[in-house]
């Protein structure tokens, strides 16, 4: 016999529906914590493995990526397996991949890691929600969401410091075995507590060919943005992988136009407003992923901080945004939606403007409040969006309308992840051989950093010879921190841009809604 809502209320009592939200919180917390832990590795990922920044990129944007394609299997998965099923292979798969990473002799291995680790948290966190829409009452989903959405902002907020510890502890393989006791605590709680779930009779349907063309368009696109620094923008393999991108998109839009069963309805994007809230959704995924990445890497190669430290720089952030997610919901009752989207927005541009300053003498507690105005705006963002996008929609559309939001955040995290990751190498080759021709026989400057370098070495007792070395190595590496600060600020100044130039579609939001009121007092 299957274990259904009923099944499982009548063994465990009342208190199941607890039980059953503990289960999804700790399975929605091992994903989350997974998505941004290792961020503060990357470094000491590097130097085990000798891999370049466009290589490691692929830790953060390869699991954003495998997330947003397996989101779009819920439906058909749980349908022809059940719940429960669908559950537990995720979290195995969970489990599995933070073995691998934990065990890996080579970067492909860490990698592929995290592609499983993607892949498995694309499905464990949606369905997480399912289960706790099911086993509370409509009258009692909102404080129950309000718990479970305290557990999953705070599994981001406090990641990259947990990381950090574990890092400088232990050594950077440890932050994918935290992933075996997590697992293994989410499988048990799963086989216990998460419903069967109803199996479709008939065979379900599945956009398959639409969903073939979503996969092809964005591994093309983002392994073209990958290489396109190697190779070179022009050459054969990059365009070739453009233009399939491009070609794999217009076939996904011809196709979802007629297909009888889409895997997305676009005619939610004819609503007035709606492209304007996934215009955010997309810039918003970009600059919580892109800057998870980013800040960490920052803190440990520019400003030579520990893992821990880099870690702790985004923890007052994050328990900022677990704050202020707490009642700006209720402000978006209050006012409309898409002017606190425009406000968090704004917040996020002034946060990266202010970052793109940074550099290695910027104090601690200066970084730490220039991110804390990021995450605060964040916290402004995330639940106005969520009300406002769907609140452009009609009752049946509500489902395809927030199932686009959630995909389009993430593919805008992949993305960003990737395109950051891509400017930040482009920029920092550029810095370098920029600050490499100013090192002549007229440059006074160099020439007296040595100097006072050399001198104080031989106060420590080494040779004439040894001491002019020493000083040689300090201004190669003195050199290269500030090609990377140089590379880091333009990085974040672009993403200032993005972000203000992302009001719009808050704008658009707001005419959107007030564009769908006077139609329904009209009717």
């Amino acid at each position: 016999m299957a274990d259904s809502v009923e099944v499982l209320f009548r063994r465990y009592g009342p208190g199941y529906r607890w039980l059953a939200l503990v289960a999804a919180m700790i399975a929605t917390m091992s994903a989350v914590l997974s998505a941004t832990i290792v961020n503060v590795a990357i470094p000491d990922i590097m130097g085990a493995f000798g891999i370049d920044q466009i290589t490691a990129q692929w830790l953060s944007s390869g699991f954003l990526a495998a997330m947003t394609a397996t989101m779009l299997l819920i439906d058909w998965a749980t349908k022809t397996i059940g719940q429960r099923a669908t559950m537990n292979i995720a979290l195995g798969l969970f489990l599995a991949g933070g073995l691998l990473g934990g065990l890996a002799e080579n970067s492909d291995a860490v990698i592929l890691s995290r592609l499983m680790q993607g892949a498995s948290a694309g499905v464990i966190q949606p369905l997480a929600m399912i289960v706790v829409f099911q086993v509370f009452p409509p009258e009692r989903r909102g404080f129950a969401m309000g718990i479970y959405g305290l557990g999953v902002v705070m599994a981001p907020g406090t990641s990259p410091f947990l990381g950090g510890l574990l890092v400088d502890g232990f050594g950077w393989r440890y932050t994918f075995y935290i992933a075996v006791p997590m697992g293994v605590l989410g499988l048990i709680l799963s086989q216990l507590f998460v419903p069967s779930g109803a199996l479709s009779r008939e065979r379900p349907r599945f956009d398959w060919f639409g969903y073939g063309m979503l996969l092809i368009f964005l591994v093309s696109l983002m392994t073209a943005f990958a290489d396109g620094q190697e190779l070179g923008w022009s050459s054969l393999s990059v365009t070739g992988r453009f233009l399939i991108a491009a070609s794999a998109f217009a076939l996904f839009i011809f196709w979802e136009r007629r297909c009888p069963a889409p895997l997305m309805d676009l005619t939610v994007f004819l609503k007035p407003g709606f492209p304007g809230a996934v215009v955010v959704s997309i810039i918003l995924g970009a600059g919580l992923f892109g800057s998870t990445y980013l800040i960490p890497l920052f803190a440990q190669t520019v400003q030579n901080l520990t893992p821990t430290l880099s870690g702790l720089l985004l923890l007052p952030a994050g328990l900022s945004m677990m704050f202020i997610t707490t009642f700006s919901g209720r402000m978006a009752d209050r006012f409309e939606p898409g002017m606190v989207v425009g406000f968090g927005l704004v917040m996020f541009a002034v946060s990266f403007f202010l970052m793109s300053f940074a550099d290695p003498d910027t104090a601690f507690i200066t970084l730490a409040f220039y991110i804390l105005i990021s995450r605060a705006g964040m916290g402004f963002i995330f639940p106005s969006l969520s009300a406002g996008s769907v609140r452009l929609l009609p009752m049946t559309h509500l489902a395809q309308g927030s199932s686009i939001m959630n995909f389009t955040r993430q593919l805008g995290g992949a993305f960003g992840v990737n395109i950051l990751a891509v400017l930040l190498d482009r920029q920092i080759t550029n810095n370098t051989d920029h600050v490499a021709a100013t090192q002549t026989a007229a440059n006074h400057t160099s020439e007296a950093y040595v100097r006072i370098i050399a001198e104080m070495a031989e106060r420590g007792g080494l040779t004439d010879i040894q001491a002019e070395a020493v000083a040689y190595s300090h201004l190669a590496k003195a050199l290269q921190t500030e090609a990377a600060s140089f590379g880091f600020q333009t990085s974040f100044f672009y993403g200032s841009i993005a972000f203000l130039v992302s009001v719009v579609g808050a704008v658009m939001m707001v005419r959107g809604a007030r564009k769908r009121k006077r139609l329904e007092a009209m009717a």
